[in-house]
């Protein structure tokens, strides 16, 4: 089964699916803050919160799957939507500063986005809203 959210032709997912997804997110994310320079402060800066939003995704989400209750779970997924959110904006502040070209960011930038969708999506399901 399928869904269209935002657009996006998003097939539905296990949670062990998803899981391996955020995880192949962060993986990836960990791999290009390594290109950013960090000669400067602002690249420094962005490089650290690049990680620390893009990898708190998996970490999130993989805690969601340990809830001990409907209502945690719903709070980790909320987090795991902020985090993946964040990620997509820090994913598009190098390309508009400048620091790197949009090609080595706009796959990382479309998952963020895709991921933030998802997330919405289940917290809204699992919440009954």
């Amino acid at each position: 089964m399928a869904d269209c959210r935002l657009g996006l032709y998003v097939r539905r997912m296990n949670p062990i699916e998803l899981k391996a997804r955020t995880k192949t997110f962060a993986l990836r994310i960990i791999k290009m803050s390594r290109e950013i320079p960090k000669s400067d402060d602002a690249g420094r800066v962005i490089a650290k919160q690049i990680l620390r939003s893009g990898t708190s995704v998996a970490a999130d989400d993989h805690a969601g799957c340990r809830a001990r209750s409907q209502a945690e779970f719903i709070a980790k997924i909320g987090i795991v939507e902020e985090e993946a959110d964040e990620a997509a904006l820090w994913l598009k502040l190098p390309i508009e500063a400048g620091i790197l070209p949009e090609a080595k960011l706009s796959a990382l930038l479309t998952e963020a986005n895709e991921l933030t969708a998802i997330m919405a999506a289940s917290r809204k399901t699992a919440s009954g809203k």
